[in-house]
């Protein structure tokens, strides 16, 4: 219950990353069609690794046909990590491949296992899950932090990894993976593109991360082993995820995420508040989507703590920010190497409350931390006291191989845990967080399904926590995605429940309890995909209209696994499909084919940018190369019809 979902602290990474080796985008990924090494008959089976240094392509390459496999993608840790899984979804669905949801597992070819290293039992996890994968006979591709923090990693050993900045490799992992291949993309580089199509686990929210890696040092940090140093993207890429997400009907949150968002743009001569400023500018002051700013740490928003308070009270900004303070003592802080005190701790949280007096403030505490006394550990007792955070995620210390802590004197484990319980105790005890909202009326962005599986989940101005009932008391459907007004009725410790006054807004997209439902009649639909999810029979309907360039990098809800309301697309919509990248792919080859027999290079890039912006890679087959053939043919026939029509027309 003190958990911040998807934005617990994850401080990261390697070797520094500056400005100069980040360019706005690496060159578009040419997935390569390769064969592992011949297994003489009756040798036993061993599979080649593939590196960035060992991928070359293979002219008697097996056919390799996009869409027939299933792919499964598990995620684990922070909302950045999260944001990774979407975008490396996002283009295994745009290549064709089919993915599958959590309870079709099993029916997947591949285990896509995106990994977390902040604690232990995180990594043990992914661990298990790997041996689970083995079990069952699938293919395995870990990608996220574990592998990239630590390739040596026992969970690691003889399954194909995928660093963090190689997500935009993805296709061509998964690919030589499924061939049987060992593949090791762990190479630094460029940080991906912004631009990449995206699945997202929740249609609702568009995750947004600012950077990778961070300007801390903290001694208990395995996450910096792997995000390395910070690398910010550049304001106006960042701006243009924005403008995209504010053009999707369904979005009703952006979330701007990051191993330390206070630091974004330090290392490129600008501020965090800069960037908010121009990112609200963007979105719409009616509140129907809003910004949620990601966790922060202490030293580097000290400096702009009012411009980042008058920022908050934005109509289209939450009034919360997580501000982990991890003990309450400066003994332990200075042994984390977290490069603040409590009293400059406190300055933030007494700023921010004089200025934003509603303000949610949420922060982490690490229990038991080496060389930690009684009194430190009375002294975090006495700084939660003081502020009674509604929200507080409590973890055990655990030593992270290779990380200074890991060599440090350790506090018992039993002293460790009751320390631990006793801090969950004290934050369980505060049952009155919410109610001072009982009675009061909200506006409320719902986004979300509540445990119970029946209310809805809102978040107001405060980004408290609010259920709704599923259905619009006027009968007019279904409430997911809406922005409501709502009377606060009664409260618990965590959340608060409520009644819908008003529907203020309404997506063009509506999801019905079950096929052949009512729908709002005021939109214009056409139904998209059907199927079974975690919680029966719905019918997924999507409203008619032209959508912007980058936006349909964001896929329906329909095609979205990752998202517990959705559903696998059934077997006959996407053999349609397979059809289409089919000849997309054919006609992608061509394209680039035609280009290389020009002399001229810029009329290669200018072809080869086609078929990126299509989103498509180059792939032959002997048919294929026919047809190139046959097309290519015609676009010389056209250019020297073209030619000859301008030399008569300058005789003429």
């Amino acid at each position: 219950m003190h958990d911040l979902e998807g934005d617990i602290e994850d401080l990261v990474a390697t070797s520094p990353v500056t400005h100069k080796e980040r360019p706005s985008a690496p060159g578009s990924v040419q997935p390569i069609v390769r064969r592992g090494k011949t297994i003489p008959d009756g040798a036993a089976a061993v599979s080649t690794a593939v590196t960035d240094a060992t991928l070359e392509p293979s002219a008697s390459s097996t056919a390799f046909l996009p869409g027939s496999q299933k792919v499964w993608v598990k995620t684990f840790g922070c909302s950045h990590n999260t944001s990774d899984a979407e975008f490396m979804a996002g283009q295994l669905q745009e290549y064709g491949f089919n993915l599958v949801n959590d309870i079709n597992a099993d029916a997947a070819d591949l285990w896509l296992i995106n990994s977390c290293t902040v604690k232990g039992p995180s990594q043990s996890a992914v661990g298990n899950l790997v041996i689970k994968a083995r079990d069952k006979g699938k293919a395995v591709l870990v990608s996220g932090c574990v592998p990239q923090g630590d390739r040596k990693a026992t969970e690691l050993q003889g399954v194909s990894v995928l660093g963090v900045t190689q997500i935009d490799r993805v296709v061509e992992a998964v690919e030589e993976t499924l061939k049987g291949n060992t593949v090791q993309l762990l190479a630094k580089k460029a940080l991906p593109r912004l631009d990449l199509p995206k699945v997202r686990r929740n249609p609702q929210v568009e995750i947004i991360p600012l950077s990778t890696g961070c300007l801390g040092a903290c001694t208990y940090c395995k996450t910096k082993h792997a995000r390395g140093e910070l690398g910010s993207y550049a304001a106006e890429a960042l701006l243009k995820r924005a403008r995209a997400a504010v053009s999707d009907p369904l979005v009703r949150e952006i979330w701007l995420s990051s191993e330390d968002t206070g630091a974004w743009g330090r290392d490129l001569g600008s501020s965090l508040p800069e960037l908010l400023r121009e990112m609200l500018a963007v979105l719409p002051d009616d509140g129907s989507t809003m910004l949620r700013v990601g966790m922060t740490n202490p030293p580097y928003i000290l400096e702009h703590l009012k411009e980042i308070a008058e920022l908050l009270r934005h109509p289209a900004c939450f009034e919360y920010l997580h501000v982990p303070v991890q003990s309450g003592s400066d003994a332990v802080l200075l042994g984390m190497n977290r490069e603040y005190t409590v009293a400059e701790f406190e300055r933030v949280c007494d700023e921010l409350i004089a200025h934003v007096p509603q303000i949610e403030l949420a922060t982490d505490i690490i229990a038991g931390f080496p060389n930690e006394g009684p009194e430190d550990h009375a002294a975090t007792l006495s700084l939660l006291r003081k502020y009674r955070f509604p929200h507080c995620h409590i973890s055990q210390f655990y030593p992270r191989p290779g990380t200074p802590a890991a060599r440090m004197k350790r506090v018992p484990t039993d002293v460790v845990k009751a320390r631990s319980r006793e801090i969950s105790l004290e934050v369980d005890s505060w049952t009155d967080s919410y109610t001072n909202l009982v009675g009061a009326v909200h506006r409320c962005c719902i986004v979300d399904t509540a445990a119970d599986g029946v209310s809805l989940v809102g978040h107001n101005k405060t980004y408290a926590q609010v259920l709704l009932p599923a259905e619009a008391p006027d009968g007019s459907g279904n409430l997911m995605g809406c922005v409501v007004e709502a009377k606060i009725i009664s409260a618990s410790r965590w959340s608060v429940k409520g009644d819908v006054l008003k529907v203020l807004y309404r997506p063009s997209t509506a999801v019905l309890e079950e096929e052949g439902g009512e729908i709002n009649k005021d939109n214009e639909i056409e139904k998209t995909a059907t199927g079974a999810d975690l919680r029966g029979e719905k019918t997924v309907l999507q409203h008619k209209q032209e959508q912007p360039s980058l936006q349909s990098n964001s896929a329906p809800v329909a095609n979205n696994p990752l998202f517990e309301n959705t559903m696998e697309i059934r077997s006959e919509e996407m053999s349609e499909s397979k059809v289409s990248n089919a000849a997309k792919a054919s006609f992608a080859a061509t394209v680039v084919s035609a280009a290389a027999s020009f002399e001229s290079s810029p009329t290669k890039a200018v072809a080869a940018e086609v078929a990126q912006q299509m989103g498509l890679e180059a792939r032959e087959s002997p048919a294929e190369e026919m047809l190139q053939k046959l097309i290519w043919f015609g676009i010389v026939a056209g250019l020297a019809s073209v030619l000859l029509s301008g030399i008569l027309t300058l005789l003429q």
